[in-house]
């Protein structure tokens, strides 16, 4: 097996991603130590009120965003295919984000240097955070076609208005309860985070 086929990156499911960015405030705290998401290396993105999506990198074989880059700012590591910034190089010209496939390199806004996942040394905390489970660290070889997580979409849009048609409420309201009760849990530890890494900052 080549070492590639090995390497792992977030993907995001989205059939069940609910657009709470619970996920960029994470990765922002955990990285910048600032409860901003503007300073985070996940980006959420809205298609639609019932269709999100986390942008993450996919760790490319030959990435274009680094071919892209004229100041060589960036570099893939051999053994896990995260991108490498040296952040003293890059002048922010920014040339390697529309190079980037999969819309995942952002700008800081302060530093104005270029931004990209490095699964947290192979434990990404957005991962854990998530309350609806639709972030997973997978390999190449796990993924599944893009198309399958909007027919379950659908799938589920089909199921909740026959439910409305047929008057049983019953069973949208458990699970609309149930998703609550996940939020709440998680919105709950990353307050407790958020705490932490102020308590952090006044020493």
């Amino acid at each position: 097996m080549e070492e590639s086929s090995k390497r792992k990156f977030v993907l995001a499911n989205t059939s069940k991603c609910i657009g709470c960015n619970i996920c960029e405030y994470i990765c922002a705290m955990e990285k910048e130590w600032s409860f901003n998401p503007l300073r985070s290396q996940i980006r959420v993105i809205r298609f639609h009120p019932l269709f999100n999506m986390a942008m993450v990198c996919r760790l490319c074989e030959e990435p274009p965003c680094v071919i892209a880059c004229p100041r060589e700012v960036l570099k893939q590591s051999y053994e896990t295919g995260v991108i490498l910034i040296n952040e003293s190089l890059c002048n922010g010209c920014g040339w390697c984000i529309p190079a980037g496939l999969c819309g995942a390199i952002t700008m800081n806004p302060e530093k104005r240097v270029v931004m990209i996942c490095d699964l947290c040394n192979g434990e990404p905390k957005c991962v854990d955070f998530y309350p609806e489970e639709a972030l997973e660290l997978v390999s190449e070889d796990e993924v599944v076609p893009l198309t399958l997580p909007l027919e379950k979409l659908l799938s589920e849009i089909k199921k909740m208005l026959e439910s409305v048609k047929s008057g049983e409420w019953e069973s949208l309201i458990t699970e609309a309860d149930k998703k609550m009760k996940r939020l709440e849990e998680k919105l709950v530890k990353l307050s407790e985070k958020e705490l932490e890494l102020q308590s952090k900052a006044l020493f």
